[in-house]
């Protein structure tokens, strides 16, 4: 029994469906699952998604196949998807700052700068 092979489709039109996508992709055998990626604010798609298909063999056929092949008015990019270990989050690290307005932000277009330090005073001992 082999196990689900995860195809990776680039290239799609903003307005393909995933219905129309599993459709083109059960020419070629059975599709387990189609997800068109969109962005989390607009709810656009990002123009890829990904296809699950139960044998691999079938994947490879679709793949070879489809790949430059017209979709919607474009050219798919298909091949396998890469299979990237995503382990759990290191919660003790903070995350990774772009500047942000609570961030400190020294030197990062101006959010959250405090001006400069007044450091710490001897005489009243505070800062």
């Amino acid at each position: 029994m082999t196990q689900n092979q995860k195809i990776f489709v680039g290239n799609l039109a903003w307005g393909a469906t995933e219905d129309g996508l599993r459709a083109v992709f059960e020419e070629f055998g059975e599709v387990v699952s189609v997800r068109i990626v969109n962005d989390p604010y607009t709810g656009r798609s990002k123009g890829f998604g990904f296809v699950d298909m139960k044998e691999s063999a079938d994947a490879a056929m679709a793949i070879e196949k489809l790949n430059d092949a017209n979709f919607q008015g474009r050219p798919l990019r298909v091949g396998l998807a890469r299979q990237e270990a995503r382990g759990p989050r290191d919660s003790s690290r903070p995350p990774r700052s772009g500047g942000g307005p609570r961030s400190g932000g020294e030197g990062r277009g101006g959010y959250g700068q405090r001006g400069p330090s007044r450091g710490y005073d001897e005489e009243s001992e505070a800062f």
